[in-house]
Parts: C-alpha cells; structure tokens; sequence
C-alpha cells in the first residue's frame, strides 16, 4: 500500500544531501565502490584488439530522482525507505539528511521522465 500526501496538486518529495568522510574510506577503490553502487559505472573492457563497453546499474538507476548537484537530489518519498537501507550500509564513512519538499506536479513528471531516459540508455 502506497501513501501519497497531496495538496493543490503537490506532493511530498524528499531532498537528499549526503558528504563523504574521506578519511573514513579504507582505499580510493572503496570510495569509487560507494559512488559505483550509488550511481552506477560504465565498464570499459579491452580484450584482443576489441573494446566492449558495459553498464553496470546503481542505485540512482532504479529511483526517480532529480539532481540538485553532485551530491543533493530529490525522491519520491516512497523510496526513502530504499536510499535509508543504502546510506546505513555505509554510515561511518557517508553523513546524510534528508528534508521533505513540496515537488510540483510539472518537477514529478520530470523526475519520471529522467529516469526513463537513463533506463532506455541501457
């Protein structure tokens, strides 16, 4: 069951803002792993003179969103329970919060319509 809250056409988002703690990260590669599995990666393989190119999907891939900046974006807010389970596996090296905010019915149809771009992209 899904709860949506309305009002004159609105409807809740919620503003993410997360900041690494670089020191916390363990390597450059366990940092790149958290910005992997949170955006996803394009892989590039060379093998015997032939380039393939792969897309390995992130988190963003799967969630409406809509980038603020490099680290702040906006969600629906029924996927908070999604990105709150992602950024606890990583909460000694990531601070979050998070914000509700009123999303317009035109800044909802964008968000929908990013992200079916990015999944034609595939």
């Amino acid at each position: 069951m899904q709860i949506r809250i309305k009002r004159n056409g609105n409807q809740t988002g919620i503003l993410i803002s997360f900041d690494t703690k670089g020191d916390a990260f363990d390597s450059h590669s366990e940092r790149n792993k958290f910005f992997s599995e949170l955006h996803g990666r394009k892989q590039v393989v060379n093998k015997d003179g032939r380039r393939y190119e792969y897309y390995r999907e992130g988190l963003m891939d799967e969630v409406p969103h809509l980038k603020v900046a490099n680290s702040v974006f906006v969600i629906m807010q029924e996927h908070m329970k999604m990105m709150q389970q992602f950024f606890d596996g990583w909460e000694d090296k990531v601070m979050f919060k998070s914000f509700p905010v009123l999303l317009t019915r035109k800044e909802i149809e964008e968000m929908e319509q990013s992200n079916e771009k990015e999944v034609e992209v595939e």
